[in-house]
């Protein structure tokens, strides 16, 4: 029998050439990702979390059947889901028709469904990938946890039994331009509510975080959510 830990070597190279020109500690945005939450391995149990990676680059590779994000009925030229649409080759919107069919909807439902549950979840099928846009409510600059709660558990009906529809990723919803998503503070919660709040509606896909997190480096970030256990007895202090 070959002992295979005796032939592992002990430092394993990750470059070739000098990896001195690529230490961390030089880095102007970075990331310091710690090993997620271990215990028994079970399906559909966590949210993966794209730490350093391009969103708009997954989408447009495949990787995704279904997105979510944000979208208003006002103006939506800064938001991801108008650089999706005129990315995305096989498209039929645009960013004027993204914003004009979210107006057109809000106006319907504000005659004829005025009493149902905000955010609606509006679907733009742009063939190779589904849209599925949070319709911030009338009359405000931005979205609410409990518009996200909501939103996200109609989300999480429309992806139940829907293979067609996954793998699916969502935004952060955090340092957005067009669709901001604030606390009940007024200002925008952490990440980690975020999390919490998609995960406690169900959600179980993928999501990436905003680029302004990629600097914060001298922070540990896991890869997946809920965290380990370990967090809470760290935040409590050890006896």
């Amino acid at each position: 029998m070959v002992d295979i830990s005796s032939e592992t070597p002990n430092d394993v190279k990750l470059y070739e050439g000098d990896e001195e020109l690529l230490r961390s500690d030089v880095a102007v945005d970075k990331c310091t990702l710690l090993p997620g939450a271990g215990g028994r391995v079970e399906s559909n149990q966590r949210i993966r979390i794209l730490w350093g990676q391009d969103m708009l680059r997954d989408v447009l590779d495949g990787r995704y059947r279904a997105v979510i994000c944000g979208v208003n009925d006002r103006d939506n030229a800064r938001g991801i889901i108008s650089q999706l649409v005129s990315l995305v080759p096989s498209s039929q919107w645009r960013d004027q028709s993204v914003t004009s069919y979210a107006r057109m909807f809000q106006q319907s439902v504000s005659v004829h469904a005025s009493e149902d549950r905000e955010p609606y979840v509006l679907k733009y099928d742009l063939d190779s990938v589904l849209i599925l846009a949070l319709l911030r409510p009338t009359g405000r600059d931005h979205f609410t946890l409990n518009d996200l709660s909501r939103g996200f558990e109609t989300v999480v009906s429309m992806l139940q039994g829907r293979r067609e529809r996954r793998p699916v990723a969502s935004v952060s919803f955090l340092g957005a331009r067009s669709n901001r998503l604030k606390g009940l503070d007024g200002q925008e919660p952490s990440f980690e509510t975020v999390l919490d709040t998609m995960y406690k509606a169900g959600y179980r896909g993928d999501i990436y975080p905003a680029p302004q997190m990629w600097s914060k480096g001298d922070i540990g970030v896991f890869p997946s959510y809920p965290f380990p256990e370990g967090i809470l007895t760290m935040r409590e202090g050890s006896s």
